[in-house]
């Protein structure tokens, strides 16, 4: 990431660390009903959210205090919330209560403050759940004429043209493991 560093350079950056983070779907800047639009959001097991902000300015930070949902974080998403911006940017002692800091350093990123882990409500949750049917309503739009359900079972449909075998290397929907259903252990 050589260059001036750019609001979509640090998404970019974000997404790939909530990856590595071990989150299984990630988003970035899709809206929630509440108006807030995470720069990037990603779910690990047991729907346990990460929130990333990526901040470019010192002023965008200081704006972002502002918000309705930093005024009231209960009605924020995150279980967990990261700022991330470029080093000497943000301060740990300015971080609001709870939240963790990511710098970037080089080509990567490093974890200068962690969260919390249990910083998202009840109501943050709904939002979070609206995020992603939202996001899930606008992939079937795109894939019409089908619908969602029916384009998940490409699998079956693979099989039966295989005469009953999956192709080399594909896992039978029944036999993959959903972490998005497991209990919270500590993560």
């Amino acid at each position: 990431m050589q260059g001036i560093m750019t609001h979509e350079k640090l998404v970019a950056m974000a997404v790939g660390w909530l990856r590595r983070y071990r989150c299984g779907v990630v988003l970035s800047e899709q809206a929630c009903v509440s108006g807030e639009m995470p720069d990037a959001i990603g779910w690990k097991k047991a729907c346990h959210s990460v929130l990333v902000e990526c901040k470019v300015t010192r002023g965008d930070f200081l704006a972002d205090r502002a918000k309705p949902w930093r005024q009231r974080p209960e009605n924020g998403v995150g279980a967990e919330r990261y700022y991330l911006a470029t080093g000497g940017l943000i301060e740990v002692e300015e971080l609001p209560s709870g939240w963790g800091l990511l710098e970037v350093c080089g080509r990567g990123i490093e974890v200068r403050k962690k969260s919390a882990k249990n910083l998202r409500s009840a109501t943050g949750f709904e939002y979070e759940m609206n995020l992603l049917l939202a996001s899930l309503r606008r992939v079937e739009v795109r894939i019409e004429p089908q619908s969602i359900t029916d384009f998940l079972k490409w699998k079956n449909r693979m099989a039966e043209y295989n005469r009953g075998a999956l192709p080399e290397g594909l896992t039978a929907a029944e036999a993959e493991a959903n972490v998005f259903l497991e209990e919270v252990s500590g993560d």
